[in-house]
């Protein structure tokens, strides 16, 4: 189960058939294998060898497609990481994930300079920027670095099924960041068992418009690979970018969180003929709301599919003939993977009954980097306990209730309240913070912070949302409002209440 083996086969025996589009760059199998290999020979070349890790902070673009495939071939490890990271961040995710090497955009030099006197284990010949327009000290450009490394596939090495091939952060990174462990046994279910489940075959075109760091994204790069079709990576997503590509490349197969599918419905340039190629558009990242899906079903019948899943490893598949039968479920559990709706004593829950949702699967994670004891409380007796709420029908479909552990899910982003929670808490006037998610058109859901005052405190709410924001590490971790409440909601045990918060939160700041 090497899939770095993947690519040599089709540059092989498929050689002319387009592999890669990005941008005007427009790749044969043959061409992508040669770019790739590059890659894959600089990084040898740099020391670099099966098992050790790299880092990626890149956009979008052909240089971290390449990453992908140049750790695949290699045995090395990617750890791909989100360009909305601020320095904090970034610097806690490189040293966690011991990279040796890092491959980055060259917006991000002045943030790496600051920094990488504090990630020994980076040799300062191990700083390659791509778009970087001088060479300084210590920082590579990405043409450089590859310009005299053999476009012919890198020499041999073993990799087996238990090899590790990359390591996923979650999307928060204050206090302890957690890495998710994939293997290549791992990402080569993700070929399999997903281009059964999207109807892929050799000849599908994939388009994908949102940021591939996340593992969202391997629910139709992994089976594009895997079959050697086409695959369209969008710098950024525009909505009426895609729609026109969609036209015009004739794709098949396309995945999106809630928020661009909004966009897309919604633009001016939507019209069900320009997508009549299509043969899936698929939700993932939150359930879609029902006002959409009744949408999506109506105009473009029998393309709709809906996941639910864990980064960890379980997923249910909403297929697109029971997009209008089963509305409101996300789904049976893939092949080879089993499910389970769990009471508090571990019981088993009847139809219709909720409890924590269970899973098995061979896409499960080994763990989470250098955390065992997280390891053992997210996989008991070989269950992965999603700490979501959920129920499942007489027939066996799975209904999403509510999430256990509050995490907030904007633009496909999973964002934990506690991280920013461990910012708020920082500032003077704050005596206690509670972040929830709350209902947004764009996004989803967007963080919202009810703060418990110091005494004589005189911060507002303006002032909290701006301090708050310029702390926190990333982007979409940033709070849209504060509420400042006198006490709470709690139960009768004293457990804190964050969904009668967001049931009874009115909004104070346009």
């Amino acid at each position: 189960m090497n899939i770095g083996s993947l690519l040599p086969h089709h540059g092989r025996y498929r050689p002319d058939h387009l592999a890669f589009v990005c941008g005007e760059e427009r790749y044969s199998y043959k061409s992508f294998n040669a770019y790739v290999n590059k890659l894959a020979n600089a990084l040898l070349s740099s020391g670099l060898l099966k098992g050790d890790k790299f880092a990626t902070v890149l956009p979008n673009c052909t240089q971290l497609m390449a990453a992908y495939w140049a750790a695949a071939k290699t045995g090395m490890v990617i750890v791909p990481s989100s360009t909305m990271l601020n320095e904090s961040g970034l610097f806690t995710l490189l040293k966690n994930s011991d990279a040796v090497l890092v491959l980055a955009d060259a917006s991000f030099e002045k943030t790496l300079r600051t920094i990488r006197k504090d990630l020994p284990a980076i040799a300062d010949n191990r700083y390659i920027l791509v778009g970087l327009e001088q060479q300084s000290e210590g920082f590579y450009s990405y043409e450089d670095f590859v310009s005299s490394a053999s476009e012919e596939n890198p020499p041999e090495v073993f990799i087996d099924d238990y090899d590790m091939y990359n390591i996923m952060y979650s999307s928060g990174t204050t206090g302890a960041p957690k890495g998710i462990i994939h293997t290549h046994y791992v990402r080569a279910m993700y070929c399999t068992i997903f281009a059964a489940s999207w109807r892929m075959t050799p000849e599908s075109v994939a388009l994908h418009a949102g940021a591939i760091v996340f593992n969202g994204a391997m629910l139709d790069l992994m089976p594009w690979m895997f079959l050697g079709a086409k695959y369209i990576l969008h710098k950024s997503f525009n909505a009426e970018a895609v729609i026109a590509d969609i036209e015009k490349e004739k794709v098949t197969h396309i995945v999106m969180v809630p928020a661009q599918i909004i966009a897309l419905l919604n633009s001016p340039a939507f019209s069900p003929e320009k997508l009549a190629s299509v043969e899936m558009i698929h939700n993932v990242g939150a359930p879609l709301l029902l006002e959409y899906k009744h949408r999506l079903n109506e105009l473009l019948p029998g393309r709709f599919y809906e996941l639910y899943g864990l980064t960890e490893g379980f997923m249910t598949v909403l297929d697109k003939h029971d997009a209008i039968r089963k509305v409101g479920s996300v789904g049976i559990p893939a092949p080879f993977m089993e499910l389970r709706i769990l009471d508090i004593n571990g019981r088993e829950c009847v139809p219709g009954e909720i409890g924590e949702i269970c899973g098995k699967s061979p896409m499960m994670m080994p763990g989470y980097y250098k955390q065992p004891e997280l390891t053992q409380k997210a996989i008991i007796d070989g269950w992965l306990h999603t700490g979501d709420a959920g129920f499942v029908d007489e027939d066996g479909y799975l209904f999403l209730v509510d999430r256990i552990k509050d995490m907030i899910i904007s633009g496909g982003v999973n964002v934990y309240p506690k991280d920013i929670e461990e910012v708020v808490i920082q500032h003077p006037d704050v005596r206690d913070v509670a972040v929830i998610g709350i209902p947004d058109i764009k996004w989803g859901e967007v963080p919202v912070a009810a703060v418990l005052l110091a005494p004589d405190a005189k911060v507002t709410p303006e002032q909290l949302i701006e301090w708050t924001n310029r702390k926190v590490d990333a982007k979409f971790q940033r709070i849209h409002d504060v509420v400042i409440m006198e006490a709470f909601p709690c139960n009768v045990a004293g457990k804190m209440l964050k969904r009668k918060m967001r049931d009874e939160y009115k909004p104070k700041l346009k």
